[in-house]
């Protein structure tokens, strides 16, 4: 960045409003520096600060929204190269490919994979975003009847293919709200798709020759036209050189050249036959650096493991992944079930929970936060105690859940026992299982009395 977030401060208005989503100017000065915030994100900055920050407040990778409500998606904003620098904020997007031309029992089928592949983890809930539409016919009402069968039976946001401006003006009449991706396919018609992406405020995509040479003069005209939004393909669908210009275009960004400041797209599904060559692809462009990868399909055993790997690449490296602190009803409990606690750490808690829900017995799962730390460490450090421990149980609302005052501790915590008792008199505190593995059995044994 070229000035400081001191320095950004001085031309912000300094009222402190909070319009911007955070409370302070210099709190927002500071996003603007580190590239976490955008400067249209205050409504008060005269124009005159905003012609000395642009430069400066504009982080080297445009950010890109695609979509509307629960698929939306924004892509780009990267600001390192390596996550350990820093953090990558905005995961890669996840496509499925469906065309004109293929049967409809193959794209209905599609459609309900899509809106099946949904995994809860960590809070957070885990599914591809896209479908990427194609015209392979040349035929608008076709294309037309394509995207409003998509746009009927699921809310996915969209990526828009055609070679043909008026046949993407046809797809666009009835999607254009939800701000699909036009991707043009055909460089040499890249001025009637740039005419669309103006008059519809939707981003655009372009495709070069092989080689990411031929968009940096495309991505330049089109963002002199006012056309911010945009997404490269270089075109190239050889594996090794896919790689190297996916490292390339990042590595020219991250060093100031604009006309490569975008975040890219990538086509697996257009590099080779073979589903699992595919699915390995997809993972190394996830890695290395594709703001979307666009798959033949969605098969459950390929979309699991990229969403696992995504969330693992765009989760802060400096922060342990934890779970949220609450009450985990597993398997219906009801107020006979047995509670269960131990920390937030995100392992701890999946390898805990996917106990108590493999041994199929109702129960109650307390998350204590500890600060994404492990229930050894956290005792350890301090943070997994009685002092620590009996304040949540008071305020977490079990007490009106069940009938019984049986709290059950980790294994490993079994040294608190005492003290938890002199903290919650009320309670009788048990010893569990030292090792997850022991759970099932554990709790298949256990009762109130």
């Amino acid at each position: 960045m070229g000035m400081t977030g001191i320095e950004i401060f001085k031309l912000l208005p300094k009222t402190n409003c909070g319009d911007c989503g955070v409370a302070t100017c210099l709190a927002f000065a500071m996003n603007l520096a580190g590239g976490k915030a955008e400067l249209d994100q205050c409504p008060h900055v005269t124009e005159d600060a905003k012609k000395k920050l642009a430069a400066s407040s504009a982080p080297p990778i445009r950010p890109v929204t695609i979509g509307e409500g629960e698929y939306q998606i924004k892509i780009g904003g990267e600001l390192v190269l390596f996550r350990h620098e820093k953090t990558f904020f905005n995961p890669t997007g996840l496509a499925c490919l469906v065309t004109t031309d293929e049967e409809s029992s193959s794209v209905e089928g599609k459609i309900e994979r899509f809106k099946a592949l949904r995994y809860d983890r960590v809070g957070l809930t885990l599914k591809p975003e896209l479908f990427a539409v194609k015209d392979a016919s040349g035929d608008a009402a076709k294309f037309e009847a394509l995207i409003k069968k998509i746009m009927d039976s699921c809310d996915a946001s969209l990526i828009l293919i055609s070679d043909n401006p008026e046949i993407m003006e046809a797809g666009l009449k009835i999607c254009k709200d939800k701000k699909p991706l036009i991707y043009c396919s055909d460089i040499t018609k890249g001025g009637g798709f740039a005419k669309l992406a103006g008059q519809t405020k939707c981003p655009i995509s372009i495709k070069g020759q092989g080689n990411y040479d031929s968009v940096i003069k495309i991505a330049g005209n089109l963002h002199k036209g006012k056309i911010p939004d945009i997404v490269i393909d270089s075109g190239t669908r050889d594996l090794k050189k896919a790689l190297e210009e996916q490292v390339a275009i990042r590595r020219a960004a991250l060093g100031g050249f604009r006309p490569l400041g975008f975040p890219t797209i990538v086509f697996p599904c257009e590099m080779t036959d073979e589903p699992k060559l595919e699915m390995l692809y997809a993972a190394m462009f996830i890695a290395k650096y594709a703001g979307i990868v666009v798959l033949s399909d969605f098969q459950p055993e390929a979309i699991f493991p990229l969403l696992l790997e995504r969330l693992n690449i765009f989760t802060d490296p400096q922060r342990p992944m934890t779970a949220d602190e609450k009450i985990y009803p597993i398997n219906n409990p009801d107020e006979n079930s047995p509670v269960l606690l131990t920390s937030n750490f995100s392992l701890t808690y999946f390898i805990v929970s996917g106990e108590i829900e493999a041994s199929r017995v109702p129960a109650w799962l307390l998350v204590k936060d500890t600060e994404g730390l492990s229930v050894l460490t956290a005792w350890a450090a301090g943070k997994f105690s009685a002092e620590t421990i009996a304040p949540f149980i008071n305020k977490c609302g079990i007490k009106e859940k069940i009938g019984h005052n049986n709290l059950v501790i980790p294994g490993y915590a079994a040294s608190i026992s005492g003290e938890m008792e002199e903290e919650l008199p009320d309670w009788k505190i048990r010893i569990g299982p030292r090792e997850a593995a022991h759970i099932a059995k554990y709790l298949k044994e256990w009762n109130a009395e």
